[in-house]
This record gives structure tokens, sequence and C-alpha cells, in this order.
């Protein structure tokens, strides 16, 4: 934004008032000294360019995005993200028609394109920071679905006495089941399997 004024400090003045924030939160760069002529003859107004300050989360969000829309622009994947923010992470949500390909079988070609996603963001800023990509709120979706096969898992073993494998699971889902079944005290978990090959196991606590 551009604004002209009698002298540079009032240009500053019309700022805060248009963008609603204090001198601090915003960069401003003279672009024209202000002059006083004689008699009003020749006067000239200062200008200056103005630009609120990004702050550090939304740098990082802006950045994050930026990555996502361009590899989504790379393999040919139409889609708007939604940023969602969250008190500990950023959470980067897809959303489109015919999006299924993202998502992948069990949620691999997700995960791959979040940790894609995260490696980029993290070699741009020099920093690692918490961030997920979602498609359609498939994640929420999954994390629920998998909670309420835990805890139905968890009764059978109950029941009948032995342990229960489930599917092979990505690292994320298999943390899903594992904190569901933290607090219980009649069962417990444990991962068992290699690569894409690893499970959780549901099992009678011993005691």
């Amino acid at each position: 934004m551009e604004i002209a004024a009698k002298s540079v400090e009032q240009a500053i003045i019309e700022a805060e008032n248009r963008l609603g924030v204090p001198r601090d939160q915003f960069d401003v760069e003279v672009l024209k000294e202000g002059r006083t002529g004689i008699l009003g003859i020749g006067d000239e107004d200062a200008v200056i360019s103005v630009s609120p300050l990004m702050s550090v989360e939304q740098d990082f969000t802006q950045v994050a995005v930026n990555v996502l829309e361009k590899l989504l622009g790379l393999i040919g994947i139409e889609g708007r993200v939604q940023v969602v923010s969250e008190d500990t992470s950023v959470t980067l949500n897809i959303l489109g028609d015919d999006l299924g390909i993202l998502i992948g079988r069990c949620g691999q070609t997700l995960a791959s394109l979040e940790y894609i996603v995260k490696i980029i963001v993290s070699a741009q800023l020099s920093e690692w920071r918490p961030l997920v990509v979602d498609v359609d709120g498939y994640k929420r979706r999954r994390c629920e679905s998998l909670e309420r096969l835990a805890a139905h898992l968890a009764e059978q073993v109950i029941s009948r006495r032995c342990a229960m494998t489930l599917e092979p699971m990505i690292p994320s889902e298999r943390r899903i089941v594992h904190l569901a079944l933290a607090n219980r005290s009649d069962v417990t978990t444990h991962s068992v399997g290699e690569g894409n090959n690893r499970k959780v196991v549901i099992l009678l606590k011993k005691k």
C-alpha cells in the first residue's frame, strides 16, 4: 500500500489508521521525502510504501501452502488448500473432487505427500515444525474409526481371552491405536512385523 501525506510522519499515522495496527506491526519504505515550497508553491507530498509484518506462524503456514499447491500442480491435481491452525500444529486440508488418488491404500500416498511437504518446508525455513496434510478430513474420520475399532477389538480380546492382530498400518495410524488403549488396565498393545507389514497386536495385560 502506498500512502501520500504532507510528511513521512503523517503518512505513517495514516497507515496506522488504514491498517488498523500500530507502527511496530508493519514495514515502512520511504519512496519520496516531503518538501515544503514557498508560499504553498512547489509543495511535494511524502510517499511511503507499507506492508504488514508477517508473523513466524504466518510465514511458516504460507510457505507450507505454497509448497503443497506447487506439488499438486506438478502432479496435475486440482484442489483448494484449507488452513486449519491448532494449538500445536497446522493442518493443510485439501478440498476438491476425486481426490482419492491422494489418499492411496490405507493412507500411504497421503502419508508420503505429507512427508515430502515437511521435508521441503523444513529445508526452506531451516526448521522442523508440526505439520499435517489431509484430504477432505480423511485423517480425522480415519482416526475416529480406528479408535472405535480399537475399543471394539479390546472387548473381543477380553471376552475371548486371546490376542487379536489388526491389519498392517502406517506408523501414524498404529500410534492412534496404541494411544486409544494406553490407559486401559485390562489390555495392552505392541507392534510386530517389518516395514509396510508392521501391525498392532492387542492382548490381555498381565497381572
